[in-house]
């Protein structure tokens, strides 16, 4: 028998992707499933931007763009930069993706050599690991805690760095914990990564979705030498609920912009390029649209919060941003994966078992659903674990 790259015996697959997958299939079979676990917003996209896409197939925009990206858009992101995030950056210095994961995805590709370190920070993305895996790098994790807030202490970066370290990511609004980092925060761990001559990926996809008046900040708005070693990630997935259409973008220095282009000239070629019309059209766009969907999931926040203040048997971390909520089950004895398999098959609940986002005592729940839902599910979830 024919062999497979070895590669992927080391690659984990996506708790997250097949138990929404399995929730969307029992759905499809009447069953009546709650689900937590959805890592996009559950609003429409917007109309506006609908139209725009409807326009570029009437209108034949549906050819082949540049690899990395029509010059409009890009010049529409370099005005994002700016105006949201003082970064100024030229078109050139602009790559876009088939979304912020294929942008992420591709930076480490273009970066890392074997045996290379890349920094993550615990509670992370469950991606990151299988990234950097993928990309023939080490994964070197920075464990934190919830007296902390879940939030590295710039030291524990300094400590964590050696002679073999290519990167930290930095993931503010994080998944799963919804964490901001501040701006002395920021400054300090900066100051970090340009003694130590290493990149920081900056992944900011959450950048919009913040709540009680907290503010998302670039680390690469900290002035020319770290700009120079951050690549910052961002797209139109969560703001714009725009998660289908796959379009991400980075900004970096030209050396990582080329490497990252020769990638995606020889694997996906263009994002899709009716998708970038429509992107461009999310950029130009009010921004009163994005502040009544957060607005909407503060409510949401604030009523999943009241409802897992009665459930005995968990504790939870409450955000700052993003839309999960990060709930410890240590009191249920249980560990995350088998709490997550036995509430689908009782309850018909969907929730994302925290070892996916290095812990097996944590499970993330989404608030990117009605509040109808939310009610419902967390009563059944209220009900098993007092049956237990």
């Amino acid at each position: 028998m024919l062999s497979l790259s070895r590669k992927l015996s080391k690659i984990n697959p996506s708790p997250t992707l097949s138990l929404t997958a399995q929730a969307k299939a029992m759905k499809s079979q009447g069953i009546d499933v709650i689900s937590f676990g959805a890592g996009e917003p559950d609003f429409d996209t917007p109309l506006a931007i609908k139209t725009a896409a409807k326009n570029a197939i009437d209108t034949g925009f549906t050819k082949y763009t540049p690899a990395t990206g029509t010059v409009e858009l890009k010049e529409a992101i370099v005005e994002k930069l700016l105006k949201d995030n003082g970064l100024k950056y030229e078109p050139s210095q602009i790559v876009v993706s088939c979304g912020a994961k294929h942008s992420l995805y591709g930076v480490l590709q273009a970066i890392c050599n074997p045996k290379d370190e890349v920094i993550i920070i615990a509670p992370y993305w469950v991606s990151y690991p299988e990234m950097i895996k993928l990309a023939d790098a080490k994964v070197k994790v920075i464990k934190t805690s919830e007296k902390n807030g879940f939030r590295v202490i710039p030291k524990q970066i300094e400590k964590a760095i050696t002679k073999k370290t290519k990167a930290l990511i930095l993931n503010s609004p994080s998944n799963p914990a919804g964490v901001i980092y501040s701006e002395k925060e920021l400054k300090e761990i900066a100051d970090i990564v340009v003694k130590n001559n290493i990149y920081v990926i900056s992944d900011e996809i959450y950048e919009k979705l913040t709540y009680d008046g907290e503010k998302h900040i670039s680390i690469a708005s900290f002035g020319e030498d770290i700009k120079a070693q951050t690549i910052t990630v961002n797209g139109v997935s969560k703001a714009y609920s725009m998660t289908g259409w796959r379009i991400g973008y980075l900004a970096a220095s030209k050396d990582i912009v080329k490497g990252v282009s020769l990638l995606q000239e020889h694997s996906t070629s263009n994002p899709s390029s009716i998708s970038q019309k429509a992107a461009l059209e999310a950029l130009k766009m009010d921004e009163r649209t994005i502040n009544k969907m957060t607005e909407e999931f503060s409510k949401r926040r604030t009523l999943m919060s009241s409802l897992l203040d009665k459930i005995d048997k968990i504790t939870y971390f409450n955000p700052k941003g993003a839309f999960y909520m990060y709930c410890d089950i240590s009191k249920t004895k249980m560990k995350a994966a088998d709490l997550a398999r036995k509430l689908l098959d009782d309850k018909k609940v969907v929730v994302i078992p925290g070892e996916a986002f290095g812990s097996d005592k944590h499970i993330r729940l989404s608030f990117a659903t009605s509040s109808e839902n939310i009610t419902k599910g967390l009563d059944r979830l209220k009900t098993w674990l007092e049956q237990l």
